[in-house]
């Protein structure tokens, strides 16, 4: 078993001091968990202003959030907008107490112009804990099911659960959770997708809409729309696997790589 608390809450506005003292509230009234999840860009909001928000790769956030992760005994995921190498990034961390792990989107919201600020990334991570194989995406991501798409080779799958960390507007809501729930069923995963709640500075309205699906499609949550809210998840891996042995679908699928 795993136990997974996701933090649906409001974002201020580039403004990582102040976040982060909101988040340190949380992480001491929190009962101990194995991973945290926090929603994309959970310093600042989703905000295109990266000359003047991203911070180094090994930045103050960074150090922050391992130092969380050793008094919590647990592992923390959330993204930051990052400079490396003379590009941004939309980077998505797994931290442990002594491991650190990077994601950085891949697909990235034209709509909204993160294409011409960040530079998307190129490379999967499926990283794993307490025997658990955990694949992180972020918020667009959600839209592009091959980049999402588990496996099955050599009596192996690919992974266990999907997490999707996103500022994703109530707008759009409807999607958000049906495609949550789609992604569970076609890949045979729990899925965990964090959203935040709030207005950020661009005028755009979230509601959260938080969701916990296990394998089936079945919704493992309660998380109320536009409310600040800490829920904790146990996934169980024997009720994985039995439900993967006694229905095999994914046996049953083409075996593909992506060219990217």
């Amino acid at each position: 078993m795993i136990k997974i608390a996701s933090i649906q809450t409001d974002i201020i506005w580039e403004n990582p001091k102040a976040n982060k003292l909101e988040y340190d509230k949380l992480f001491q009234s929190l009962e101990p968990v194995d991973l945290i999840v926090l929603p994309e860009m959970f310093t600042t909001g989703f905000s295109m202003n990266a000359e003047n928000i991203a911070e180094k790769n090994s930045g103050d956030t960074l150090f922050w959030l391992q130092e969380h992760s050793k008094s919590l005994g647990g592992c923390i995921i959330g993204s930051l907008p990052i400079k490396s190498n003379n590009k941004f990034f939309n980077r998505l961390y797994v931290v442990k107490p002594n491991e650190i792990q990077y994601y950085d989107k891949r697909y990235l919201f034209s709509m909204a112009q993160e294409d011409r600020h960040y530079s998307k990334g190129e490379k999967e991570l499926v990283f794993e804990l307490k025997g658990w194989k955990i694949k992180p995406l972020i918020c667009y991501d959600l839209r592009f099911p091959l980049w999402s798409k588990n496996k099955y080779k050599n009596k192996e799958f690919d992974y266990d659960v999907l997490v999707y960390i996103a500022n994703w507007p109530a707008a759009r809501s409807n999607a958000w959770i049906s495609l949550l729930k789609a992604r569970a069923i076609e890949n045979m995963s729990y899925v965990v997708g964090v959203n935040r709640i709030g207005q950020d500075a661009n005028e755009i309205k979230y509601n959260g809409s938080s969701r916990v699906y296990d394998f089936k499609g079945e919704r493992m949550d309660d998380f109320k729309d536009n409310m600040p809210t800490v829920k904790i998840n146990n996934l169980v891996k024997r009720e994985l696997v039995s439900f993967r042995n006694k229905f095999p679908v994914l046996k049953d699928a083409d075996d593909f790589n992506l060219l990217i």
